[in-house]
């Protein structure tokens, strides 16, 4: 269980603390050095405010209102970039007060690939695309799950990850790393019951554990035990296990009374 804190600042400890420090940034290109993105955009400009666009590593970047992301996507859509493969959104809440959405999108026919950012703030409402692209169905989905923010006009809005009762949004900067105390009961709350807490114990939340002498969980090769078995440190015996090439192929088999014989006659 985790340490019980008040989160009113946990936004703000997120961020790196040295004042001198600046984070590096991409180099931008001006869009007029691409003649196809520069098309593009005076076509993308006629049906929607362009509020800024260049472009990065090879990639054109357009940011407009968020009001106007629907009519943007239908255009860059008749125009060729008929792809959307990502959306999501990134908090900046603390530092901006609101969150940063994309939409990655490709144009098979021209081999090039445009992203489209807007900035929502915190309270408003953004419209669904799933109207034009499909693939943004799950990936809205996603993006209400891990930060919070449901597209108006979403056809199934429901979490994809996590499940139904579940509190919180995990992308977000002041979510706790290691789950709060729900999360760490989630599963022995909801299979077993809250009496069970201390006989099953707290769920393991380090995905880069190890127990070696842990006999449900890890592999035990070349000293195999059984299924739940007490393995204790320095008391495993290890199991002979035999190793033959033959005509290029590499066996491996147990020795056992039962199939020495068999391999006496293969050799």
């Amino acid at each position: 269980m985790r340490k019980n804190k008040p989160l009113s600042n946990a936004q703000k400890e997120v961020y790196y603390k040295d004042r001198f420090y600046v984070a590096p940034k991409i180099p931008r290109e001006s869009v007029i050095s691409d003649a196809v993105y520069c098309a593009d955009v005076e076509k993308l400009s006629t049906q929607v405010k362009v509020v800024e666009s260049y472009i990065e590593r090879g990639t054109l970047v357009v940011w407009v209102e968020k009001d106007s992301i629907y009519p943007a996507l239908a255009t860059l859509k008749s125009i060729g970039y008929d792809v959307l493969s990502e959306l999501s959104a990134m908090d900046y809440l603390e530092k901006k007060g609101g969150f940063e959405i994309f939409y990655q999108m490709l144009a098979m026919d021209k081999a090039k690939r445009l992203r489209v950012k807007t900035f929502l703030k915190k309270g408003e409402k953004i419209e669904s695309v799933t109207g034009l692209f499909r693939s943004a169905d799950w990936s809205e989905r996603e993006m209400y799950d891990m930060f919070g923010i449901l597209p108006v006009g979403h056809p199934y809005p429901k979490r994809i990850l996590m499940p139904d009762d579940w509190v919180g949004h995990p992308l977000l900067k002041s979510y706790p790393l290691q789950g709060d105390e729900a999360a760490q009961w989630y599963e022995v709350d909801t299979i077993f019951g809250k009496e069970y807490r201390d006989v099953i114990g707290a769920e393991q939340r380090d995905s880069a554990r190890i127990d070696r002498y842990d006999s449900t969980r890890f592999s035990h090769l070349g000293y195999e035990v059984g299924y739940g078995a007490e393995v204790k440190e320095g008391a495993e015996k290890p199991q002979p296990i035999m190793y033959q090439e033959e005509e290029g192929v590499l066996f491996v088999t147990k020795l056992t009374p039962e199939n020495s014989k068999e391999l006496k006659e293969r050799k």
